[in-house]
């Protein structure tokens, strides 16, 4: 989302750092180019402005341009006013003395509302709370039997019939976790496609009534200003406590996210950056100006692998490769970690100055696709071939092709990469390359 601001943006930072000496002159051009950057990125003008003068009273301080390094003072400058635009270090959801923790989503239809509240119940679960789910949204058809479809999927809870009312529906809700000892209780309310009276009163009347102790606006981050809009209105109409983005993996220009905070006064609490039931993240301001300014966020990168590797299976890889008993299946596994990863370009995104490294799209497309074409090459394997892929001759790597959808020079090049990985383990082996690595106990 943020790829054509962060282009931008190091590409002045580059200028300015190559300049040695900084003065008032040529901060003043650099802050003009960040300007017209965000501008385009869609942040809202009047947080554009306010940043720009934050930013320029700090660099044109003597501790900037009597700096050996000057251009890196200004870009940490940015950097940090980019966090505290963004709400600084982040907004966490406590919870409540007295379970369960009630937490209400708003929104308008279209925004992802019930897709999220499945989202925060998947993570709340994996925490190793008993999240619980109300189907409170009434009015817009199949919403009810998604949100029971979702939860049937992550086993957790879900009340409301498409016959009751939406406040009963959340106070049932509410009685339900109380009785079964079940917490947070994720209220899923109706949303419109655009904003009236009825809804607002409907959603008051819930808040009111069932006293939920965070109330989250969940709001698309793909429609720019329109989403800032849409956040002031529930605010002064209803009070929200915090905000989520969903679609933040999208194409758009990302400035709704860095104006949201400014405009409302409530901070961003998670983002939701795809479409399957995981893909859902706490906010981290600090983590996102990394990324914006080409620093990566190698520590959400940590946690996606933290979650994705299994640490049993990691150190019997380990030793697997120490042994040279390293299998076409235990390949195949290591393929399937990595797509657990994510997409390829955020992966990538997450490293420092990551996006250096980054591919044409179609170069990017094409790798990520050959993670799964690689998978079913492996899977139309038999399992001796799949130990030892030696005995694969010419008729059965025609075989394999055809089973696998794919040609005879994806199952050739498959095996190539195999063996120079074999090949290079190899060579490390014997050069003692894994001092590091978990000792094995036989």
């Amino acid at each position: 989302m943020f790829d054509s601001l962060s282009a931008r943006l190091q590409g002045i930072f580059d200028r300015l750092g190559g300049r040695g000496r900084l003065t008032p002159e040529n901060i003043q051009e650099a802050m003009r180019e960040v300007r017209v950057a965000l501008l385009e990125a869609d942040v809202n003008f009047k947080v554009v402005r306010t940043f720009i003068d934050r930013v320029r009273e700090r660099a044109v301080g003597q501790d900037v341009l009597t700096s050996l390094t000057p251009g890196q003072q200004v870009v940490k400058i940015v950097h940090d006013e980019l966090v505290e635009l963004l709400g600084g270090s982040g907004h966490r959801l406590a919870m409540a003395s007295h379970p369960p923790t009630i937490v209400m989503l708003m929104g308008l239809q279209g925004s992802g509302k019930t897709t999220t509240a499945a989202k925060l119940a998947r993570m709340y679960a994996k925490q190793g709370l008993h999240p619980i789910l109300a189907a409170a949204d009434i009015y817009r058809p199949a919403a009810i039997d998604q949100l029971r479809t979702l939860g049937a999927q992550i086993n957790v809870p879900v009340v409301g019939d498409a016959g009751q009312k939406p406040l009963a529906i959340c106070r049932a809700a509410r009685d339900e976790a109380a009785a079964r000892g079940l917490t947070p209780l994720i209220l899923d309310t109706a949303g419109r496609l655009h904003i009236d009276e009825a809804m607002m009163e409907e959603v008051r009347a819930i808040r009111a009534d069932v006293k939920p102790h965070h109330v989250l606006l969940v709001v698309d981050a793909m429609t720019g200003q329109d989403a800032l809009t849409v956040a002031e209105k529930f605010n002064t109409a209803v009070g929200i406590d915090a905000v989520v983005m969903t679609k933040m993996d999208g194409d758009a220009r990302g400035g709704a996210a860095l104006s949201v905070r400014h405009v409302t006064g409530r901070p961003i609490a998670f983002v939701g950056i795809g479409e399957k039931i995981e893909a859902l993240e706490p906010f981290h301001p600090d983590r996102l100006a990394s990324r914006i300014l080409g620093m990566g966020d190698v520590l959400s990168l940590v946690e996606k692998a933290q979650q994705a590797v299994d640490q049993k299976t990691a150190e019997e890889m380990v030793r697997k490769l120490r042994e040279d008993t390293f299998t076409l299946e235990d390949f195949r596994s290591q393929l399937k970690q990595v797509r657990q990863l994510g997409p390829l370009d955020q992966i990538l995104g997450m490293l420092p100055f990551g996006k250096q490294l980054r591919g044409a799209p179609k170069e990017l497309e094409a790798e990520q696709a050959d993670l799964g074409r690689f998978d079913a090459i492996i899977s139309s394997m038999t399992p001796a071939e799949r130990t030892h892929p030696e005995v694969i001759n010419g008729s059965r790597r025609q075989r394999i092709a055809r089973g696998s959808g794919t040609s005879v020079q994806d199952v050739n090049r498959l095996l190539k990469q195999y063996a120079q990985l074999r090949k290079l383990m190899k060579q490390l082996r014997g050069k003692r390359a894994f001092p590091g690595l978990p000792t094995l106990r036989g």
